[in-house]
């Protein structure tokens, strides 16, 4: 078999035609087989009906196998041949011949270095790229942050916007008034809860 890789035929077919030879050499192979194996069944019956033969089956397995590497033989030889022909003159693809995908390189032909260049700017633009999806995720990471700071700012000017207005329902206007009332309220309520909690603890006494 050929080792050429015969990567652009492969690349046009979709198999390598190295694999297209190999399946027919095993196809012939197997008709071979299997005609040598009929031959013998038929010539076993053959002998079946002749009396006194003198020629056992081992004898016919024997000349089969001898037949068969003759015929196994010659057929190697004459494929080796067609093999050739096929992989030169019917499966392999003229040098002057382009696919239809690689048409553009008759319009833009490069060179190896400038394939090279091309290459390194590709990869320069792909770590550009990962450097922007990197930044782009931090952002969104602190616009969220943003959001939390913004939605606890609001229910903090909601609590003041509550206090003014206790406090304008008790006749002050000024925040500072309004934050000393409450303040003075929260130590009125404090001092009355530990009072109620010392009577308690004094009636349970009693």
């Amino acid at each position: 078999m050929s080792v050429d890789p015969m990567t652009y035929e492969a690349q046009f077919f979709g198999f390598t035609p190295q694999t297209c030879m190999l399946r027919i050499y095993i196809a012939f192979q197997d008709y071979l087989f299997e005609v040598m194996q009929a031959v013998e069944q038929v010539i076993l019956k053959k002998l079946d009906g002749i009396p006194d033969c003198a020629i056992s089956p081992v004898q016919i397995r024997k000349c089969t196998e001898k037949f068969l590497c003759f015929m196994k033989g010659r057929f190697d030889n004459l494929f080796g041949k067609m093999e050739q022909l096929f992989l030169q003159l019917i499966l392999r693809i003229p040098p002057n011949v382009l696919l239809p995908e690689d048409k553009p390189q008759e319009t833009h032909p490069y060179s190896e270095e400038e394939f090279q260049l091309l290459q390194k700017e590709i990869e320069q633009l792909q770590e550009k790229y990962k450097t922007e999806l990197c930044t782009k995720q931090a952002l969104l990471a602190e616009l969220e942050e943003q959001k939390i700071v913004q939605a606890k700012l609001k229910q903090t000017l909601s609590l003041f916007d509550e206090l003014e207005n206790v406090g304008r329902d008790h006749g002050t206007s000024d925040f500072r008034e309004s934050l000393l009332f409450l303040v003075q309220n929260s130590r009125k309520l404090h001092n009355i809860r530990d009072n109620v909690e010392k009577e308690g603890k004094r009636l349970k006494i009693c």
